[in-house]
This record gives C-alpha cells, sequence and structure tokens, in this order.
C-alpha cells in the first residue's frame, strides 16, 4: 500500500483581507490505500472544506494536494472534472437522484459522461445496484422507494466503474437507525474488498464506526487517532 491522498500544508481563505475566514490553516493528512477513514467536525469546522478539497471540487489558497502522486492542486476545472470522474465515487447526504429516471438509468448517468457503450454501463449499472441489494428495485423511480434504498441507488452510482476512492459526505445524514445501519454495513465491506473509504460526518457514533478518525476544528486537523475495532471500537 501507498499514500493515495496527500495533503500538504493546505490552506482555503475566503476574502482575503481584514476580514478574511482561514476554512483550512495549515493542514496536513496522509490516506493511504485500503484504508477507511472518517473526517468529524462540527458545522464550520472545516471539514466540507477538505471534503471539496479531496474531491476536487475546489482548489486551495495555498498548499498542495496530491492524489496517486499527481499534483491536482493547481489543474484547471477541465482537468480536475477529468479526475473526479476517474478517481472518485461521491456518496452525498441528499442522494441527488434524477427523479423521472429509474434506479438503473440513475446509476448508467455518470457512466454517459464517461464514454462508456451502452451494453457495457447496463452491466455495469446492473452489478452496483446487485451489489446494494436492489436487484429487484432497478427499474424503480426515486419516488418509489425509501430513503435508504435511495442512498442505496447513490452508492451504486458511485461504485459502478470501481473508482479508486469512496468520498461519502454524511451519507446517513437523512436516514432512520436502520437505512444507516445497512449504509454503514455496505461501506465497511467496500472498504473489505479494497476501496479507500472516506465518510464526512459530524456525528460521533458513525465516526466510530471507520478504522480511523481525523478530526478537524476551526480549520485544523486537532486529532487523528486509530480505532482499536471496526465498529464501535474506542480512541486508541
Amino acid at each position: 500500500m501507498g499514500a493515495l491522498v496527500e495533503v500538504r500544508d493546505i490552506c482555503k481563505i475566503y476574502n482575503p483581507g481584514e476580514n478574511e475566514v482561514r476554512a483550512l490553516d495549515h493542514v496536513d493528512v496522509v490516506i493511504e490505500e485500503n484504508e477507511f477513514v472518517a473526517i468529524i467536525g462540527h458545522s464550520g469546522s472545516g471539514k466540507s472544506t477538505l471534503m471539496n478539497m479531496l474531491g476536487c471540487l475546489d482548489v486551495p489558497t495555498s498548499g498542495s494536494y496530491f492524489l496517486h502522486g499527481q499534483d491536482v492542486s493547481s489543474m484547471s476545472d477541465d482537468e480536475l472534472s477529468d479526475i473526479r470522474n476517474k478517481e472518485i465515487g461521491f456518496i452525498f447526504q441528499g442522494f441527488n437522484l434524477i427523479p423521472n429516471l429509474t434506479a438503473e438509468e440513475n446509476v448508467e448517468l455518470p457512466l454517459i459522461y464517461r464514454g462508456v457503450g451502452r451494453r457495457q454501463r447496463k452491466e455495469l449499472a446492473r452489478k452496483a445496484l446487485q451489489k446494494v441489494g436492489l436487484a429487484n428495485r432497478m427499474d424503480h423511480k426515486p419516488s418509489e422507494m425509501s430513503g435508504g434504498q435511495q442512498q442505496r441507488v447513490a452508492i451504486a452510482r458511485a461504485i459502478a466503474q470501481a473508482p479508486p476512492v469512496i468520498l461519502a459526505d454524511e451519507p446517513t445524514g437523512n436516514l432512520d437507525s436502520n437505512s444507516t445501519k445497512e449504509i454503514m454495513d455496505i461501506l465497511r465491506q467496500l472498504h473489505r474488498e479494497g476501496r479507500t473509504v472516506i465518510l464526512i460526518t459530524h456525528d460521533n457514533e458513525i465516526a466510530a464506526q471507520a478504522k480511523r478518525v481525523i478530526r478537524i476544528r476551526d480549520g485544523k486537523v486537532e486529532e487523528d487517532v486509530t480505532m482499536e475495532t471496526e465498529a464501535g471500537g474506542r480512541e486508541a
């Protein structure tokens, strides 16, 4: 295994000058391949800004970000878009599904943007939906599914083309306890299969199910600990 994600001395400053806000303040983070990491912090802590950096959705004011050894911190928007498509599977709190498309069509959508042919696209979408336990829901639209099922569609969409990094932003934030357990079980299984899973959360119980917890406060890394057990363990 090697460093998949390497953040070096990253700062993100809004409104530079007298009223500047340092959303990230000289942050250093290294995440190895096949880690399961939770990044936790309260609202305004900087965790969402860090997620945007890791997901190539934003660029730092200063510092460097290396993904697979490639410096992505100074790339153009088009280059960042290409990296996102190939390297990162996103899972969001709000599911972000297209209402008038079926589960299968929602999973296929990013594959269309990646230029995957129709036959392969359908095969990848169906395999991904089977993997998250939705083999019998492929033709259902989001309005015909529960919140937990919709999030599983979103996970299938994220993993369909096997990106090396799964970036999950508050993936259980809109779900009940049973659906939360299902989603966390799927994320743990993806990790066991070799994916790198980065989970953004404000919930200590959710974070404790990761292998490692990075706590962000006031734009700085306050704590970085490895957990004793896979689920529900105490901090080492």
